[in-house]
């Protein structure tokens, strides 16, 4: 959730531009709303302490990206941040296995197929789609709708397992929150836009 807020520091840091004091309004707005919805304790330190080194780096990548992007478009950076993740991962597979064995190594045809559409349409497509967005919205805008994801997987939850009855007002307050940020700042895009 701290995302929004670094890429409000970070992004005029690399690109020269002026500190929106909103944009640093809004993240903290973000966190505020994960917050209520997760009600972090004292018990996941380490986990909230990967978590704000996890969005310092996203925070990087999307500005950098952003820089990247004119200078060799969107399938050129896709093709060579796909194949460095894949070559990483591969390195670190082996230290993976012998950490968590697995029950088999191949998979089977089913888990071929469903890995096909993870990887294809909800990693390389998704990501590729959203360096073109990248292209016309700035990182922080960019990286402020990313936190609407938590939301999506609880509302699909609703649908699929109905676990509604699980969530408490933090979550609508957590939501409202989150939404009400992500559409304030869509608002502020479309006016600059028009004027």
């Amino acid at each position: 959730s701290a995302v929004g807020f670094f890429t409000a520091i970070i992004d005029p840091l690399i690109t020269g531009r002026r500190v929106q004091p909103m944009e640093l309004v809004l993240g903290l707005l973000v966190m505020l709303g994960i917050y209520l919805i997760f009600h972090f304790e004292g018990q996941y330190q380490v986990g909230i302490i990967l978590g704000v080194i996890s969005s310092l780096l996203a925070a990087l990548f999307t500005t950098l990206n952003k820089k990247l992007l004119p200078l060799h478009g969107t399938d050129t950076v896709t093709f060579f941040e796909m194949n460095g993740g894949w070559m990483a991962l591969t390195l670190l597979l082996p230290v993976y296995l012998l950490k968590f064995p697995p029950d088999h190594y191949l998979p089977t045809w089913t888990d071929f197929f469903w890995l096909l559409v993870l990887s294809l349409l909800c990693t390389v497509l998704a990501f590729r789609l959203s360096l073109d967005a990248l292209r016309k919205i700035s990182p922080f805008t960019v990286n402020l709708s990313y936190n609407l994801e938590p939301v999506y997987g609880i509302l699909l939850a609703f649908l699929v397992y109905k676990e509604n009855k699980y969530l408490g007002g933090g979550f609508y307050a957590g939501f409202a929150i989150i939404l009400a940020t992500v559409l304030l700042q869509s608002f502020r895009v479309w006016k600059k836009r028009t004027q």
